[in-house]
């Protein structure tokens, strides 16, 4: 009897204990259940932001026009939301336009130059230019939110098929990326801020547009002063584009080496296509920029010199007062060009070029300008220079200066000297036989255009040296209508030793 009731209190105990599992099982198994839940949902999460995210990447963007530009318009995710606008080479500006996940990114590609020449043709198009760009902007945005949302679908559906491999999963994978992408246009349509517009953020080259638009209260407050100066810089850029197409065709004299002169740029990006332009129409051999290429010197102008590699002839380049020595270090770093400074002298197609940066960099109100004195000083150094070269053998062909006050000092050492500075062509004989030729501004003044009543003209001036003695045969000053005009001129111009008896 005793092992019959020890063998039914074991039974008892096991019976027990089997039924406190199955209690702790029933207990444990909703939370499992759970855990896999959350799992599965935040897996199906990431599956949609990131194919959706993969999908606004590949094909969330369109290109469309505003008005004569070309732009490329996306979505991109981001946090902060916001709109971005890219306007190379200038620099962007950003807008706090909006408070959703999704920022619009919008990107100024280039003007059209068939669109640009209808509406110099055409200048009463410009009264509607406003309603114009504003419906290009509407059917660009409504363009992209139907494609932003195709590829947003389009890629969460994708991502889901091929980490689920079934039908059912990737569907609502890109259910659910539609739904995330309705709900962040939502969001931002319910925080748009249409008074971002006033208080941008820029950078770049567009760090000084604050300064020359006036504040966000001027704006304001002379709103349609303000509209008339942009549409007439939009009008005036359009129209120096036209101008640069109207360049006279012309054939080299192939016993020449043609010499473009350029000078006091200034920051403006139309002047890269000017001088693109006249190398390619004139078979340009060497370029000279006597300085001022930039107007403050500032580290974020530099990409602004990314199209001198571009321009299909060597650049030959002296600092201005305007160029710092950051500026002088980016272009020394630059293929194909020659930076010259302390009397340094190269040769380039045959011709023998020495020259001296400006002493001066008046952006800096911390020194003390020097004035006069101080580029006197620098050109008898030059002038010093250049007569140790003669000495040496190798003389110079030409000097080159950005002031015309540095450049007299070269009287007597050089057949040839170009300067710039002043915005004003001057050719003149000096006293010991030097020629001085002090060219324009080719940037048309850049960005202080539109300082003045009258708009600066661009200009630029082509020499033509004898292959065999390298002594000036003979110039062309071409001179654009500059902003506000649409002219083109190019004038031929001979030295006294070469004109014809009679004249």
């Amino acid at each position: 009897m005793a092992r019959v009731r020890e063998a039914l209190a074991a039974l008892r105990t096991t019976l027990q204990n089997r039924t406190r599992k199955r209690t702790r099982d029933r207990k444990s198994t909703p939370n499992r259940t759970r855990d896999r839940e959350w799992t599965r949902t935040l897996g199906l999460f990431c599956v949609v932001v990131t194919g959706a995210w993969l999908g606004l990447l590949i094909a969330g963007a369109v290109h469309t026009s505003v008005g004569p530009m070309d732009t490329r318009m996306a979505l991109r995710p981001d946090l902060a939301g916001g709109t971005r606008i890219d306007i190379a080479p200038l620099g962007a500006l950003e807008l706090d336009s909006h408070t959703a996940p999704v920022r619009l990114d919008v990107a100024v590609d280039r003007l059209d130059p068939v669109r640009s020449r209808a509406l110099v043709e055409r200048p009463e198009r410009l009264a509607g230019l406003q309603e114009e760009v504003a419906a290009d902007v509407t059917a660009g945005t409504t363009e992209l939110a139907v494609r932003s949302c195709a590829a947003a679908v389009t890629g969460a559906t994708a991502l889901g098929l091929a980490v689920y491999r079934r039908p059912r999963r990737a569907l609502t994978a890109g259910g659910l990326a539609l739904a995330l992408l309705a709900l962040s246009g939502a969001t931002a349509a319910a925080t748009w801020n249409p008074r971002s517009v006033l208080e941008p953020r820029f950078s770049g080259l567009l760090t000084s547009a604050p300064s020359l638009v006036g504040d966000a209260r001027s704006i304001v407050t002379d709103f349609d002063v303000y509209q008339r100066e942009l549409a007439r810089l939009v009008t005036n850029v359009t129209q120096l584009y036209e101008a640069t197409s109207t360049l006279p065709t012309f054939r080299p004299n192939p016993l020449t080496t043609r010499v473009l002169h350029v000078s006091d740029i200034h920051l403006n990006p139309a002047s890269w296509q000017v001088i693109g332009t006249i190398v390619e129409q004139y078979d340009i051999d060497v370029i000279i920029d006597s300085g001022d290429t930039m107007d403050h010197g500032t580290t974020a102008e530099n990409g602004f010199l990314a199209p001198v590699a571009e321009l299909g002839a060597p650049y030959v380049w002296v600092r201005g007062n305007h160029d710092s020595s950051a500026t002088q270090a980016a272009l020394e770093r630059m293929r194909n060009v020659h930076v010259l400074d302390g009397g340094r002298a190269v040769t380039v197609a045959g011709v023998r070029i020495a020259g001296s940066g400006d002493p001066q960099f008046t952006p800096d109100r911390t020194a003390v300008a020097g004035g006069a004195p101080a580029e006197r000083m620098m050109g008898i150094r030059l002038a010093s220079a250049l007569r140790d070269q003669t000495r040496a053998g190798t003389p110079a062909d030409i000097a080159v200066v950005h002031n015309p006050v540095a450049a007299r000092e070269t009287d007597g050492t050089v057949p040839l000297v170009l300067a710039g500075h002043i915005h004003r062509r001057v050719n003149e004989t000096l006293p010991r036989g030097t020629r001085l030729r002090t060219e324009g501004s080719t940037g048309g003044g850049g960005l202080r255009a539109l300082e003045g009543g009258e708009p600066e003209k661009v200009r630029a001036s082509v020499l033509y040296l004898d292959r065999d003695t390298r002594r000036l045969q003979a110039w062309d000053e071409i001179t654009l209508g500059g902003l506000g005009l649409t002219t083109a001129e190019v004038s031929r111009h001979l030295p006294d030793e070469n004109r014809p008896r009679g004249r």
